[in-house]
């Protein structure tokens, strides 16, 4: 029986994905400048990824990165830059011309986490007794990749979220047809009129169940909304994610960027 490819955790950005993000950094001082030592860039983005990765704090990062402050102010210029978001939306581009973007089924959520420094877009837990917190909603396609996302805190209810989430979708979307239909599933948190109203305004067919129902057995359609969860589980298990330590949203929101490319090159990757 044939066994699906596996890649296996990437702690080091691979040949192939450095040749899409090298363009991206303009240009680094030469070995030898008078100044500062130099840290080259691939360096500093390898140490980005561990910090991602283990969530540790910048300062206690390895040595073999350079040191914390390097790391930490050259990631806020690249996310300032939005070189994080432009990555994510090459690598989706990619993703779509070799394997085709299913704008079929998509699926939309979103995620809780705590952020105990609190900050833009943190408010308080409904679920964690008050504790600052902060949610990130998103888009997937039938797969999984991430086509959207945006960030909010705890306590903002799904429903607001929702159109703006859909709406936020980074490459051009489709136009829905009845050749060619679009499904949107969500949970009963978006189980709103107005919800429904804008979906279908979108030319969704709405998937949400009614709150308060128990759905029976032999549906037309199997529910296609996991995708959407193991993306939130994936992206869980980048640490620096699962508790956001960023004060600043955008420099929150640059490292699910950067979360978001490295799983869209893994699905490239794994075909």
């Amino acid at each position: 029986m044939a066994t699906k490819p596996t890649l296996k955790t990437i702690w080091h950005i691979p040949d192939d994905l450095w040749k899409k993000i090298k363009p991206l950094l303009g240009k680094e001082k030469k070995p030898g400048t008078m100044g500062r030592p130099v840290i080259p860039f691939r360096v500093v983005f390898n140490g980005i990824l561990y910090v991602l990765r283990t969530g540790c704090q910048w300062k206690h990062a390895p040595e073999k990165f350079g040191s914390g402050s390097t790391l930490h102010r050259r990631f806020q210029q690249w996310s300032r830059r939005g070189l994080f978001r432009r990555l994510w939306r090459i690598l989706l581009r990619e993703y779509d011309s070799r394997r085709g973007i299913r704008w079929l089924w998509q699926a939309i959520d979103s995620c809780m986490t705590k952020a105990p420094l609190g900050g833009k877009q943190t408010g308080k837990n409904p679920t964690d007794r008050a504790k600052s917190g902060t949610k990130r909603h998103i888009v997937t396609d039938q797969r999984g990749a991430p086509l959207s996302l945006c960030v909010s805190g705890a306590n903002r209810h799904d429903k607001r979220m929702a159109l703006p989430v859909v709406d936020a979708i980074t490459v051009e979307r489709p136009t829905p047809s009845d050749q060619r239909p679009q499904h949107i599933c969500g949970d009963k948190g978006y189980d709103f009129d107005d919800v429904r109203e804008g979906f279908e305004q979108r030319g969704y067919t709405v998937h949400i169940p009614q709150r308060g129902v128990v759905q029976k057995r032999g549906r037309q359609h199997k529910a296609k909304r996991w995708v959407v969860e193991r993306t939130h589980s994936w992206l869980n298990r980048y640490r620096r994610l699962l508790v956001r330590w960023e004060k600043d949203d955008k420099n929150y929101v640059a490292l699910i960027h950067f979360a978001f490319s490295i799983q869209l090159y893994r699905l490239i990757v794994l075909g």
